[in-house]
């Protein structure tokens, strides 16, 4: 996200922007005119007199975009409603409101008159949390999804940002806002990439592709990188990959990642990302309506792969094994079949009872994989059941574990991040639905709590290590835009992940 973005007084002599953002609280807003002054007489007087007829409440999110018709020097002031009992989360929101006002004024350059921060909100923020989620609120409402077309337009992008404290801010709090900014610039530069990446069409993003990416990525960032191909897959025993991978023209890839902050450390984060680059079901086949949405069914690696992108960055003491288990799940003459048996990277004995419960597999080797290269602690992300979306909707991302100290740490930071992750159970009775007559254990336990069965099955590969799965198949693609996230890819996950093992007071 390179959008310039400067702080300073409110009084700089600065060229004049297309728009200026005015936060205001409901009671700021009732107040009266002789005693509190919003931005100008006329222009207060007719806020305030929308705010008398109902139309403008100041509620959270709410925009009010009024034309100065030269009584201001910008062209546009939007008026957006904000409570700080909102907290972060809520100032980010609010940004996010905003910036979709800017998109629809095409405005170049904005502005911005921040909401004053006590320090006293629901969730105790200060002026860095408060200036991260603020321009994480607008950078992010403002990326779209670029269409392919034979006339390929541009993405609408501001040119120029100007935060504008009171000009009696202190100098510590300018550096405040300057690293809540840069911070919020790096984290939602992440987001963007995992979106970007989720959205390339299958035909473009195959697992061969994807491996491409991250070893660009690697490269710019100086990441340690390897890409095991199938030959070498098969050498290392990896079933699971080569099994989902077999029916497609487009072999499969194990992509690891891995950055060393702290080379005297032995302990280890390993994130494991799904990449199913395109999933029909394989022989199991999907139905056809919607199908072209499985091009999001490596969201789990493109958050993986966002995150890695900020923590190369950012810089922190930690290590980070990152693995990607990548494959195409096609139907064809070679493809894995109902009733088949494989044998995992771990040794373990897998009956394949329904092709279309593709990601556990590969993330089974994908985590024996980590495990291998020295993780002592693992998150997986997938886009794994429809059935985490029939319990949780797209509000919320599905979480199961067998460590709850890491699940707690793990929620802890998507409150931070405003990203909602719930806990389901796991309850040992579960498990029984995967025991299998042919094999250690089948793929699928049925319809019934499909979400945690499935869950619980890569569960069983983290070798008794700390382990939490992220199920993103409600989250990662949306139909609508809403809030910050665009319609398409939203590259969830990305800022709990980095929160989660970057966390800085």
């Amino acid at each position: 996200m390179n959008v310039p973005i400067t702080v300073g007084s409110r009084t700089a002599d600065l060229a004049v922007p297309d728009a200026v953002i005015r936060w205001i609280s409901a009671s700021e807003l009732k107040q009266e005119a002789a005693s509190k002054g919003l931005i100008q007489p006329q222009l207060d007087e007719a806020i305030r007199g929308l705010s008398a007829k109902g139309i403008f409440k100041a509620e959270p999110e709410q925009v009010e975009v009024l034309p100065t018709l030269g009584l201001y020097p910008s062209a546009h002031v939007l008026f957006v409603g904000y409570s700080e009992a909102g907290g972060a989360d809520g100032l980010r929101r609010s940004a996010a409101a905003a910036a979709k006002a800017l998109k629809r004024l095409r405005a170049q350059s904005v502005q911005i008159l921040p909401p004053s921060i006590s320090g006293n909100g629901t969730e105790g923020f200060g002026t860095v949390v408060a200036a991260q989620a603020l321009t994480e609120g607008l950078l992010l409402a403002l990326h779209d999804r670029m269409p392919l077309k034979k006339e390929q337009g541009s993405r609408y992008q501001l040119k120029d940002i100007h935060i504008a404290l009171d000009g009696t801010a202190a100098s510590n709090e300018v550096s405040a806002w300057q690293s809540g900014i840069e911070r919020a610039k790096l984290v939602a530069g992440g987001v963007c990439y995992a979106r970007d990446l989720t959205n390339l069409p299958g035909n473009d993003l195959t697992p061969e592709r994807l491996a491409f990416h991250a070893e660009e990525l690697a490269r710019e960032y100086d990441l340690d990188i390897e890409v095991i191909d199938e030959w070498s897959a098969s050498e290392q025993g990896m079933g699971g990959l080569l099994g989902v991978g077999q029916g497609s023209i487009n072999p499969p890839r194990m992509i690891v990642l891995e950055y060393k902050g702290d080379p005297d450390s032995k302990e280890a984060w390993g994130l494991v990302g799904k990449g199913i680059t395109f999933d029909t079901g394989g022989i199991s086949l999907k139905k056809a309506p919607g199908m072209e949405e499985m091009i999001s069914d490596m969201g789990g690696a493109a958050a993986v792969l966002g995150a890695m992108k900020v923590i190369a960055e950012t810089k922190p003491a930690v290590n980070v094994i990152a693995v990607i288990p990548t494959a195409e799940n096609m139907p064809s003459d070679r493809a894995l079949k109902p009733g088949d048996v494989i044998r995992t990277m771990s040794g373990y004995t897998v009956e394949v009872v329904n092709t279309d419960a593709e990601g556990r597999l590969v993330l089974a080797d994908g985590l024996t994989t980590a495990i291998r290269r020295g993780a002592t602690r693992l998150v997986d992300v997938a886009t794994l059941t429809g059935a985490v979306g029939v319990a949780l909707g797209t509000e919320a991302t599905g979480a199961v574990t067998n460590d709850t100290a890491l699940l707690l740490q793990l929620l802890s930071a998507a409150e931070r991040s405003g990203e909602r992750v719930w806990q389901l159970p796991s309850y040992p009775e579960y498990k029984k639905q995967l025991r299998s007559d042919a094999a250690d254990l089948k793929n699928s336990g049925g319809r019934y709590a499909g979400t945690i069965t499935g869950g619980l099955f890569i569960g069983h590969f983290a070798e008794e290590l700390p382990w939490v799965h992220l199920d993103i198949a409600g989250t990662a693609w949306l139909e609508a835009a809403r809030g910050w996230e665009p319609k398409g890819a939203t590259g969830v996950m990305v800022r709990t992940l980095v929160e989660l093992i970057d966390h800085r007071e």
